[in-house]
This record gives C-alpha cells, structure tokens and sequence, in this order.
C-alpha cells in the first residue's frame, strides 16, 4: 500500500475529526499489512438457499436494474412497503469494482431515494476516496432491503425474505468484481451466520465466487472513532483484492 494513500487515510480521518466535534481524536498508528489473507483462510460463504433464506432471486432472461427498480418503487411484499416515503433500489454504475451493501435506508435515504446519503454516506464516501473508488464512477451502492425499517431498527426476517430476490438479481446483473459490507445485518444475511461484525470482519470470504469484505458500518464508526483502524484495515484488504483483479 503506497505511502500516498495512508497520508490520504489520515487527513480524511483529521477532516473528520474537525467537522464532528472540534478536535483530533487520538488513534492508533496505521499498521500497514503486507499481504491480504491467505486463500486457505478464506471461508467460503454459503448460498442464501443452503442458508434457508429462501428464493436465490435469479435474474430472469433480459432482467435489467431499470426493471429491479420499477418493482422496488412499486413494491408492497412486506409492511416496510406500506410505510416508506421513497424506496432505495440502489444506485452506482453499471459495471462496478465494488458494491458496497449496507442493512437498510435511513431517515434521508428515506426521503431521497438515494442510498447512503446522510452522514454515514458522506462518511462512505471519504472511505472509497481513501482508495481510490468513487459511487459515480466504479462502485454500486444498495441495502439488504430497499425500504427504511421505522426508527432504524433492524429488519425483520420476514423483511429480509421478501427483499432479498431483488440483491440477489442485482449482484447477478452487476456482477461486481468484490463485494464490501458494511454494519453487522448486511454480513450476517450474505454469509449466514449469526456472529456479530467484530469476528466477522478479518478474512476475505467468498460470495457466489465474489470475494467479500466485511466491515463496521460507517454510523457505527462515527460513534465509535476507536473503529478507524480496523476499517481501514479492512479497506486495505480490498484494495489489495482489486489490485490483484
């Protein structure tokens, strides 16, 4: 990892620290890795219908994001439906490195439609930036499911179920050279497991033969700044899977 990007790291972290309270956290210095995880420790994640999630969602002859789109606007498969403001199908370009999938929409994405657009998408952003990846340029963006759960509380497993189909024929049409989760639902969902995000996070696995990466949501890490280092960590191990691409 070039010396460039950790000074980038660190300004993005300072710039951070200046428009969230005022001051400079202390962190710890940056521990640059050496190489990614060994492919013998790369679990491989199961399927979601070994995982008993239910439908695989496959795309059917000449599915297209635009189609996926209309039917998340129109969707009423789960009472998320019923009480949206605007559903979030995603949104980023059409043959990306990276897509970057997050639990659900917020309050903002809510009201935009846009996925990842508050401060935690602000924050997402400074993340790809750090790398060298950009939302409009080569990497997609969307949630496990496309409707905001009321006060931001975790989707239910009725929610997941009915939303999954359209991920799955997203990623299948998109076909992402590495997937990024962010916060503990969206790792949990696509690699059936039940740990949280601490244990998770650490090791490449694989999706469908998409190598993913799991880390810390960006909400959580401006709560939590003791998370930078692990993200960034985390970011450095997906840099070097693109880099291997």
């Amino acid at each position: 990892m070039s010396r460039a990007i950790e000074k980038m790291w660190d300004l993005l972290n300072d710039l951070e620290d200046i428009l969230e309270g005022g001051y400079k956290t202390a962190r710890v210095k940056l521990r640059v890795a050496t190489s990614a995880a060994s492919p013998a420790a790369r679990p491989a994640a199961k399927s979601l219908t070994e995982g008993g999630t239910g439908d695989t969602g496959s795309a059917p002859a000449r599915d297209t994001l635009e189609a996926i789109e209309a039917e998340v606007r129109a969707c009423k498969r789960c009472e998320l439906g019923l009480e949206r403001i605007k559903a979030v199908p995603g949104a980023g370009p059409r043959n990306p490195r990276v897509f970057v999938i997050g639990e659900g929409p917020g309050a903002e994405e809510d009201r935009s439609g846009i996925p990842f657009v508050g401060p935690a998408g602000r924050y997402l952003d400074k993340w790809l930036s750090a790398i060298g990846l950009s939302r409009q340029t080569d990497t997609y963006i969307g949630n496990i499911v496309k409707c905001r759960p009321p006060g931001n509380r975790d989707p239910g497993p009725e929610e997941i179920s009915a939303c999954i189909p359209y991920l799955m024929r997203q990623i299948e049409i998109l076909k992402p050279r590495t997937i990024l989760t962010v916060g503990r639902i969206a790792a949990q969902v696509l690699l059936d497991t039940t740990r949280g995000i601490g244990a998770i996070r650490g090791q490449v696995y694989r999706f469908h033969e998409i190598p993913l990466v799991a880390t810390y949501h960006p909400s959580g890490v401006l709560r939590n700044p003791e998370y930078r280092q692990a993200v960034w960590d985390d970011l450095k191990a997906l840099k070097s899977l693109l880099d291997e691409a």
